[in-house]
């Protein structure tokens, strides 16, 4: 099966579904990454924060497929905000990856308490797309505030948001504003996680009666109808996970789709609460992680 792309803001193709590394310990990462691409995945997303980037580049390469056919994402971390600093954090992560070039670049978290430090990373990464060494740039966790504030401030508008979104959690006024602004909506933690709280306790999305339903129905596996609510929306996701057989499940999508009420039915999960970090919180002082050179 062949993974259909989107369309970034800048002409740039991506495969509508990529497979994430977050929380991968590196040396399980090599033979995650692996089996993902055999599988037929063509889009890895891993991140400075998450220590595995080297295990990603080890596993592209020892995959055999050519680089034109693996889409590489990866993030800066507050810590190597500045325009100086983001230019070296690229610099640290394509020697992590092995790669000259990285597909997508983008900036982890906001950081409001300090904007102006965002910023100048953003033009880096601008100063990155214009000499080549990125393909496209982009932001993640940004809400409409600090979006706004970036637009008008910078040359290039992000060709993705990379943001929570899963059934208990949909952010519909983010995702408008992105959409509205040319900005594709990507989803990390796609099925939710392991457990949010819903009406007081603690549930899962794998086992919301709701989505039950809707799988029995397709004869297909809650995580694989989340899946679909997200891509028939329009969303981008990137879901992770080191079990072969929960690889490839997730990979199996493209070839049933949800009906009009099944997809308003999932929209009315939504709790609107957050599993992970508030983004206006965000600080150096508070997040900081230090990006080894190697």
């Amino acid at each position: 099966m062949t993974v259909p792309n989107v369309n970034l803001n800048n002409g740039v193709r991506m495969p509508a579904l990529g497979f994430g590394v977050y929380q991968t310990p590196p040396e399980q990462t090599v033979a995650a990454v692996e089996t993902a691409l055999s599988t037929g995945y063509r889009h890895i997303d891993t991140a400075a924060a998450y220590g595995n980037e080297r295990e990603v580049g080890a596993a592209i390469r020892r995959s055999g497929l050519d680089r034109s056919e693996v889409f590489v994402e990866t993030k800066v971390w507050i810590s190597d905000y500045g325009y100086d600093e983001t230019l070296h954090a690229f610099d640290k992560s394509a020697g992590k990856l092995g790669l000259d070039r990285i597909d997508l670049l983008i900036l982890h978290q906001a950081l409001p308490s300090e904007f102006e430090r965002t910023l100048d990373a953003y033009r880096a990464l601008e100063a990155l797309l214009a000499d080549g060494r990125v393909r496209a740039i982009g932001v993640s966790n940004f809400m409409p505030d600090h979006l706004t504030r970036l637009l008008a401030e910078t040359g290039t508008v992000p060709a993705v948001n990379q943001i929570e979104v899963h059934p208990y959690f949909r952010q519909s006024e983010l995702l408008a504003f992105d959409s509205e602004h040319g900005i594709l909506n990507q989803a990390w933690s796609p099925i939710g996680g392991v457990t949010f709280y819903r009406d007081g306790s603690k549930g899962s999305t794998l086992e919301d009666p709701v989505i039950g339903e809707i799988a029995r129905a397709h004869g297909r596996t809650p995580a694989q109808v989340m899946l679909r609510w997200h891509l028939q929306q329009g969303r981008q996701v990137i879901p992770k996970s080191v079990t072969p057989s929960r690889i490839a499940e997730n990979f199996e999508v493209f070839d049933f789709e949800l009906t009009a009420e099944q997809l308003t039915a999932i929209d009315a999960l939504d709790t609107g609460v957050r599993g992970g970090p508030e983004p206006h919180d965000i600080t150096r002082r508070n997040f900081w992680i230090d990006i080894p050179e190697a």
